[in-house]
This record gives C-alpha cells, structure tokens and sequence, in this order.
C-alpha cells in the first residue's frame, strides 16, 4: 500500500475507546485551508446521524475537516444522535479552529446504540496532536470495522505541468451492495475545483467504480463519498482536456478502492467480474449481471470453486433482461461452458474448475442480441460470512 501525502491535508487515527477490541477507532482528515467539497450519500430510507448532518452541510461547497468513527454507526438513535453528530463536529471545530459548519462527520459500526460521544471529545486532544502529513495510514486503520487490511489508493499526474495528486481512502466489508456509496469513502486532491465540477467528477466516478460492487445485496445506512480538493497544487480542471485527465485518474483510483472492498469482504476469498455482453441494451446487461451477482446460489458456487453454470444461467434467465436460452454462451474465464445454452461437457467442467481455484477471474454471458454490456464485481459467499455477521455484535 503506497500512500502519496496530498498537499493540504493532514490526517490520523488513535484509540478513543469505543470498539471493545481496543482498536483504532476515531479518525480525522484535517484541511490546511477551506477545501471544496462533494458527497454522494445511502439511498437507503433510513439514514444514520452523521448522513443527515453532511447532507445538510455538503451544500455549502466548503470543507475544513473530516471526523469519522468506527465501531458505532450511530444511527436509528433519535434526536441524541443527531446532537451527538453534531457534538463530533463541534469538538473537531474547536480543536481546529474552523467553523463548525465546515465540518463533515461519518459514523459506521452497529447500528441502534447509543454513541459514546464522550469518549470522542476526550480522545481528542490526542487526535489533534496525531495529525500529520503521513497521518492516512493511521486514519485507514481507525475507520475499518470488519475489513481485514486498511485500503488506500494514491496517484499522481501531471496537467499544466502541476503535479497533482489523489488520494483516497476506503472503509468496508460488509453490507455492500451497488447503491451510490455503500461504504465510507474518502478522496483528497490538490486540483483546484470548485465544488460542483467535484459533483460531476464523483458522480460520474461512482458510477464506474461503487456502483459496480456487491458483497451481500445489503445497502448500508451509513454509505458515505466525500470528496475534497485543497487546490494547493495550482492546477485547475475547468479545461476539458485537464478534466478529463483528472476524471480518468480519479476512475482509475475509485474502481481500485472498489475492487479492494468486494476482494476484503467478509469471510471473501475470491473477486469475480461478472460481465454481460450482447445484450439488447446497456440497462439489460446491467439488470442481469446485478442478479448473477447477487445470487446466493452463484456465490456459494464460486466458495465451493464448483463449475455449476446452471446456477449461472438460472439467475440470468430471472434477471427480466431479454434472453434466448437458445443463444446463450457461458465462460468462466477463457473456459467455454455453455454454447447457444448447451454445456459443452465434462472436459470444459474440469478445465474451468482449474480457473475458479485463482483469486480472481471473470465469469461472461453472451446473449447474442444486441451491443448491450455491463459489468459488475462480485465476491463468493463463504462459512465465515455466516459467522462473522452471526456474531457481529457480540
């Protein structure tokens, strides 16, 4: 995990009691100055604290601080949740010297308790005098819940002959499902851009990357992209062709955050693109690759690293997407299995049971019926799943 310092941002991670393990668990991102900023947010219906507070605040298009803790997710706690939201903000806000509406807040842990905001501001001053330039790594570890390894992603470019850079920072392992965010998500850039190209640019990225995952078709609460552009390096993006470098950098960095996320899922041993090609249109291949990606019976298959692409074919033909058994091809990998909807036998069983023992590999469905794809990752379901959710709250 390379991790580049973006200028402007200050960042760490410390202990502030609230997970029983004794874990990191209280982050913070720190603007050097007022940075521009963008969210994209859960469409899930009911919206943890720290959601609405950002919701209410993103509009302002101006962020001086990020305050994150893991362990409690803070939602469905009522109007103390909300104040205790809002107390998180006041606390980094009167440490930082920045005003308090500036600040943005995330929460994620388990849902409907009560959140220890004391033990937050008291482990503030300790988090205030952890903040530095190399403070992402210590931040990435404080905001992960049941992720195995803290996720960071940088890169650089050059526009204008600037250096710029983008660097972002992902939480999640569980409860992901394509849906805006599904995770906690954080981005920060020296580009100078004003906060609603920031907009265009996440969402347009979310859409290539974020809303391409799955894990468990469980749409979080708390799912939260944030991102925020410093402008120290001097290098705007009002230009097409500087907007378009930085959109395919940031494309680049979001689709590998994502990646991370269906790779370290929960009890996960395998990352799967399941692609969908010759379908009548774009929506219809996106429609069934969600439904082969989601089946539970598609994913213990791809745990138990057997070739059943009955299954496969199963959930495709219950997707509502147009299909023609008839014409249906199946590979696993390179590995051929169906042809015009026929299995093409033991041999091709053999050869792609070689192919579901990697790590990562891809399954294809050719409809034959138009120009139409899609493509969405996707992780196999496995007995420590079961486990780890059985358990989560003890």
């Amino acid at each position: 995990m390379s991790i580049i310092p973006c200028p402007g941002f200050r960042a760490a991670g410390v202990v502030s009691g609230i997970k029983k393990n004794g874990r990191k668990d209280l982050g913070l991102i720190a603007c050097d100055v007022p940075a521009s900023v963008a969210g994209v947010f859960t469409r899930n219906r009911v919206q943890a604290a720290p959601v609405m507070l950002d919701r209410e605040r993103v509009g302002s298009g101006i962020c001086r601080a990020v305050i994150v803790n893991s362990g409690n997710a803070n939602c469905c706690t009522g109007e103390d949740g909300y104040h205790n939201a809002v107390r998180m903000a006041r606390a980094a806000a009167t440490g930082l010297g920045v005003p308090e509406e500036q600040v943005l807040v995330a929460s994620t842990g388990v849902i409907g308790e009560p959140l220890p905001v004391e033990r937050i501001e008291q482990a503030f001053p300790a988090l205030l005098g952890s903040l530095s330039v190399e403070g992402v790594a210590d931040f990435a570890e404080a905001i992960m819940t049941t992720d195995r390894v803290p996720k960071v992603v940088s890169r650089q470019i050059e526009i204008d002959g600037r250096r710029v850079t983008l660097t972002g920072v992902v939480k999640g392992a569980g409860m992901i499902r394509p849906d805006v965010a599904t995770m906690l998500c954080f981005l920060m850039t020296d580009a100078q851009a004003s906060a609603g190209l920031l907009r265009d640019l996440l969402a347009a990225g979310a859409a290539r990357s974020f809303n391409r995952i799955t894990v468990d078709g469980d749409t979080s609460t708390n799912d939260t992209i944030l991102m925020l552009a410093s402008g120290c390096a001097e290098a705007g993006l009002e230009p097409a062709a500087a907007r378009e470098a930085f959109q395919a950098m940031l494309d680049d960095v979001m689709l590998a955050l994502a990646k991370w996320v269906v790779k370290d899922a929960e009890g996960s041993n395998k990352l799967v693109e399941i692609r969908v090609v010759g379908a009548a249109a774009d929506g219809e291949a996106r429609a069934m690759a969600d439904t082969i990606a989601h089946s539970p019976l598609v994913k213990t298959a791809l745990f138990g690293e057997d070739a059943n692409w009955g299954r496969i074919l199963a959930a495709a033909g219950r997707s509502g997407a147009a299909l023609d058994p008839s014409q249906v091809d199946i590979f696993i990998g390179p590995v051929q299995m169906v042809s015009r909807g026929i299995g093409c036998g033991k041999a091709a069983e053999a050869a792609a049971t070689g192919v579901l023992k990697a790590d990562e590999f891809s399954i294809t469905v050719d409809l034959h019926l138009g120009t139409g794809r899609a493509a969405v990752y996707t992780c196999d379901l496995s007995i420590d799943y079961v486990k780890i959710n059985a358990d989560y709250r003890s």
